[in-house]
C-alpha cells in the first residue's frame, strides 16, 4: 500500500513532523520525516490505534448478551472512535453464568480476519471483588474460588479482584502464571494487602478513585497506594463525571507518562442494562436508581480530549489510550508507531476527532 503522510506522527521518540509511514503486509516497515505533508489532504495527526481494556457494551449492545450480528455492531462503533484493540468486559454475576458469555466472546474472537478491531481477550470485572461494590450487586460478590480460576479459558486476558480477599495473592499467582493480567479494583484493601497483591504480580488498578478507598493525608487508601507504587498502572474514566478534571491532572502528574491508562468503561446505556444490572442515563452518566455510577458513555477520543482540556499533555493522553494499555496486556506487536509493529493507526484532525482508522494496515 502507498505510504501514509501526515502533518505529524506520534512515535516512541515523540512527534515526527511532517511524517511518512510505510506499511507492508500490515506491518510498519519505515517511519521517516517527510519533505512535505502531501498525500492525504485530511490526514493531520497519526497516532497508534486506541486500546480499551474495559468495554461492557456500547449504545444498545451489551457484551454479556451479545450474539452474532451484535459483534459486527460493536466492531463498527469501536472503529468509529479509533479503537483497534479491546477487551469485552463482564461484570459480577453468579459463577455458573460466566460460561455462556465467555463462549460467545471466544466465538467472536474466532471470526475470520477482517477490518475490525482485535479482541485481546475478556476482562472479568468480578465476581471476586472487595469492599467497594460500586454498581456491582453486593450479594453476588463472593470469596475467591481458586479452582474456578484455574479452569478459566485461555482467552480471559484480564481479571479485576479485591486485594483484601483472603486468597488474593494465590489468585494473582494462578492467573499471572497462566498469562492473564490482574488488576485490583472495587476494593478497600489496606496497604499490606495492596502491596502483597502487587508483589504477587498485580500491575493495574481498575478505574482509579472510583469504587475504592481514596486520598486522605492521615489514612491513605488504595488510590494513594496505586499512585505511589511505580510497579502499578492505573486506569481512569475521563468522562468529566467519574473524576474531576483537576484530579485527572493530578493523577497523570503522579503516574507519569507510562502508568496512566484510559478506559471508557462504556455500557449499553440505551438498553438500560449492564449484564443483569439495571441502569438509567442521568446527569451525564449511566447510574443505578439510587444514583450510583454504573459505567460511562464516553468514547476514547472524548476521553483524550477531556484529559487535554484538564491540562494533560496531548502526548501523555494519547499514549494512555494506546501505548500503555497495549504494554500492560503484553501486546508488544502494537501500541506504537515504530518499525516492526502492527499498523494499527488512527488519523485525528486538529480537534482530536477520528478521521480514519487502519487495522493491520487496512483502512476501515
Amino acid at each position: 500500500m502507498p505510504a501514509l503522510t501526515a502533518s505529524r506522527a506520534l512515535t516512541p521518540q515523540g512527534w515526527v513532523a511532517p511524517a511518512r509511514v510505510h506499511i507492508e503486509e500490515g506491518i510498519i516497515i519505515a517511519v521517516e520525516q517527510a519533505p512535505t505533508t502531501g498525500g492525504l489532504d485530511t490526514l493531520h495527526t497519526l497516532v497508534p490505534g486506541f486500546v480499551d481494556l474495559q468495554v461492557n457494551g456500547i449504545d444498545t449492545v451489551d457484551v454479556t448478551t451479545a450474539r452474532e450480528g451484535d459483534w459486527d455492531t460493536l466492531d463498527r462503533l469501536l472503529l468509529a472512535q479509533g479503537v483497534t484493540t479491546w477487551c469485552p468486559t463482564l461484570v459480577t454475576m453468579p459463577l455458573e453464568r460466566y460460561d455462556a458469555p465467555l463462549a460467545r466472546i471466544a466465538a467472536a474472537m474466532a471470526r475470520p480476519p477482517g477490518r475490525r478491531p482485535s479482541i485481546a481477550g475478556a476482562h472479568l470485572e468480578g465476581p471476586f471483588l472487595g469492599g467497594a461494590a460500586g454498581a456491582h450487586p453486593p450479594a453476588l460478590i463472593v470469596p475467591i474460588d481458586l479452582d474456578w480460576l484455574r479452569a478459566l479459558p485461555s482467552h480471559v486476558a484480564l481479571v479485576t479482584l479485591g486485594a483484601e480477599q483472603p486468597s488474593a495473592v494465590a489468585a494473582v499467582e494462578i492467573l499471572t502464571g497462566a498469562g492473564c493480567s490482574v488488576s485490583v479494583g472495587h476494593t478497600t484493601a489496606d496497604e499490606a494487602q495492596f502491596d502483597a497483591a502487587v508483589a504477587a504480580g498485580v500491575r493495574l488498578t481498575t478505574h482509579l478513585f472510583n469504587a475504592m478507598s481514596g486520598v486522605h493525608h492521615r489514612t491513605p487508601g488504595v488510590a494513594v497506594f496505586a499512585l505511589t507504587n511505580p510497579m502499578v498502572s492505573a486506569s481512569l474514566i475521563a468522562d468529566g463525571v467519574h473524576v474531576h478534571p483537576r484530579v485527572l491532572r493530578l493523577a497523570f502528574q503522579a503516574l507519569g507518562p507510562d502508568r496512566a491508562v484510559l478506559v471508557t468503561d462504556s455500557v449499553a446505556w440505551r438498553s438500560g442494562r449492564i449484564g443483569g444490572i439495571g441502569l438509567e442515563l442521568r446527569d451525564g452518566a449511566p447510574r443505578l436508581p439510587d444514583g450510583t455510577l454504573a459505567g460511562s458513555v464516553v468514547t476514547m477520543p472524548d476521553a483524550v480530549r477531556n484529559c487535554v482540556a484538564a491540562g494533560v499533555a496531548p502526548v501523555d493522553a494519547l499514549r494512555a489510550a494506546s501505548t500503555n494499555p497495549a504494554r500492560l496486556l503484553g501486546l508488544h506487536d502494537r501500541g506504537v508507531i515504530e518499525v516492526g509493529r502492527r499498523a494499527d493507526l488512527v488519523a485525528l484532525d486538529s480537534d482530536l476527532e477520528v478521521e480514519q482508522v487502519w487495522v493491520a494496515g487496512q483502512p476501515s
